[in-house]
């Protein structure tokens, strides 16, 4: 995931081979959430179960092997994505780069760890919006 520009002093100056040594040496290259591998094409049904093509099996949001009943129209619903690895921190500090506190994680794995801090800055954004809108523009209707 690209660093914003605002929050780019918070990381350290060699994030870059940082992350690599997180999402390359530690993970294998490889999803530590979910298992999925980095730069490959996966088919995935939208709810996280996706399409394990080097163990020929259908997994989980979480990596566990799952058994999708027989005619269960399965190849109508998959869809393709790129699976790109990012380092995360997973206690959401910046400044706490140590290797316990990184992980490797793929888009999915990455959003959903983040959905609190998500959440948080939504209704931040939206708080100060209707501050603003009270402040200058008189109360919302």
């Amino acid at each position: 995931m690209p660093i914003r520009p605002e929050h780019r002093f918070f990381y350290p100056i060699d994030w870059v081979q940082l992350s690599a040594v997180i999402r390359f040496g530690r993970a294998k290259g490889c999803c530590e959430g979910c298992g999925r591998p980095h730069g490959r094409m996966v088919y995935h049904l939208g709810d996280g179960r996706w399409w394990d093509a080097d163990a020929g099996r259908w997994r989980d949001g979480w990596g566990r092997r799952i058994r999708i009943t027989p005619g269960t129209d399965i190849l109508g619903r998959a869809r393709p994505t790129w699976v790109v690895l990012a380092a995360a921190h997973r206690d959401h500090d910046t400044s706490n780069n140590a290797a316990a506190n990184l992980a490797a994680f793929c888009q999915r794995c990455h959003m959903i760890h983040d959905r609190p801090e998500h959440q948080r800055r939504r209704w931040r954004t939206l708080f100060r919006r209707k501050a603003l809108g009270d402040l200058f523009n008189g109360r919302y209707s």
